[in-house]
């Protein structure tokens, strides 16, 4: 039998506002512009994201149009969403690029066809005074406290700018501009989201439906999936990464990372949720089996298999990679003479971010020489004493040293 179009669109939802909205919406019996509101923040499209990206796709499977807005203007000032202070604003060219680099991340989940991708800064950049008072008399700061973070920051005391406040409106108007039918968004966005319903209003249009999907904790199990707190999985990583940063999850989220970041069905979700509560499934077994199968969803079948294949050569059998890459000792890594400073080999090479990051790394015990670990950053090295060594940095990343 077929699943019921109704009944998969719903499936995995977390609020629909307002309720029976979606089954009117279907009722007019044409495609329904879908919108989903990004900004361009960052440079990666996260598991976080891919949870709303996929029930777009799944709109636009069932006949509807994907209105994608490139929040390239909003992202100027800062969705102030869950946040518990002001937050800095981004320089517009940094947009534009994390914009552009976004977009082919996007395009891996969402169809080319019915597909429209539109830049806010299209009627946002351009809108004078007049516009502007005509948005903000639409809403009340009444409303704008009913906010919890809002509300919050208010009550204790600290700052709250006009610009945080503007930034549900643009949002919302928005969805004016592109005329939506329905709005997508984390249950984080749904007050903006409502906003939105009640500016179509006052500019005479039919008010859209408000559908939120669940957010997806981070790998630290605690806050949400985000990459300024480096708690990520990115659907682009390179499938040891992807595979090694899913195996480092909590156990207690192994259900929720099931039914939120694979693509099983949510029969499986519930059968593989109740095994783990009542211990006929093991947790390890089924985290190496979640983890397969979103190596999978974005790499091709059989990529997660041999992800974990080289993750158990690597940690449980404690041996090298197949293949390390082969890297030369960079010039730069040298203190007078010919004697190399490991840090600034790591930095040299990339495998840190800097010669104090590397420090900090050798300090640590992150960072091993033919499987022998490195302590003193301050050390120095002969050219022939590195050569041809493994460099191991984490538990990932590996490097042959060449002259």
């Amino acid at each position: 039998m077929a699943p019921d179009p109704l009944a998969l669109l719903k499936d995995g939802t977390a609020e629909i506002v307002p309720e029976g909205g979606l089954e009117e919406k279907l009722a007019l019996g044409r495609p329904l512009r879908v919108k989903l509101g990004l900004d361009p923040t960052a440079s990666d499209v996260t598991l976080g994201w891919a949870v709303v990206l996929h029930k777009l796709r799944q709109f636009q499977d069932a006949g509807h149009v994907a209105v994608l807005i490139v929040g390239d203007f909003t992202a100027r000032v800062g969705d102030p969403s869950g946040k518990s202070e002001t937050r800095p604003r981004l320089d517009k060219d940094v947009v534009r690029a994390f914009a552009e680099h976004l977009l082919e991340q996007f395009r891996l989940i969402l169809s080319d066809e019915r597909l429209e991708i539109r830049y806010n800064s299209e009627w946002l950049e351009g809108m004078d005074m007049e516009g502007v008072l005509r948005l903000t008399s639409s809403y009340t700061v009444a409303q704008m406290l009913q906010r919890d973070d809002f509300a919050q920051r208010y009550a204790e005391g600290r700052p709250i700018s006009i610009m945080e406040f503007m930034y549900p409106l643009l949002q919302g108007y928005d969805s004016v501009a592109v005329e939506a039918d329905i709005e997508l968004g984390g249950t984080d966005q749904l007050f903006n989201l409502l906003v939105g319903r009640e500016l179509q209003r006052a500019w005479g249009q039919a008010p859209q439906i408000a559908v939120t999907v669940p957010l997806i904790e981070g790998l630290d199990g605690v806050q949400k999936m985000s990459q300024s707190l480096g708690n990520y999985v990115g659907i682009t990583e390179l499938v040891d990464e992807m595979f090694g940063k899913l195996m480092r999850i909590p156990d207690e989220l192994i259900g929720r990372y099931v039914r939120l970041a694979t693509s099983l069905a949510p029969g499986e979700a519930d059968e593989i949720e109740a095994g783990l509560a009542d211990g006929t499934r093991h947790a390890n077994d089924e985290k190496r089996a979640m983890a397969r199968s979103v190596v999978d969803l974005y790499h091709g079948r059989g990529a997660g298999r041999v992800a974990e294949e080289r993750f158990d050569r690597v940690h449980r059998e404690r041996l090298l990679p197949e293949e390390v890459e082969d890297r030369a000792l960079p010039a730069s890594a040298t203190r007078g003479g010919e004697a190399y400073w490991l840090p600034g080999v790591l930095s040299g090479l990339g495998l840190a971010s800097s010669n104090s990051e590397a420090r900090r790394l050798i300090t640590q015990g992150g960072v091993r020489l033919d499987g022998e670990p490195v302590t003193d950053p301050d050390a120095e090295w002969r050219g022939e004493d590195l050569v041809g060594k493994t460099l191991q940095v984490g538990r990932r990343r590996f490097v042959r040293l060449t002259g």
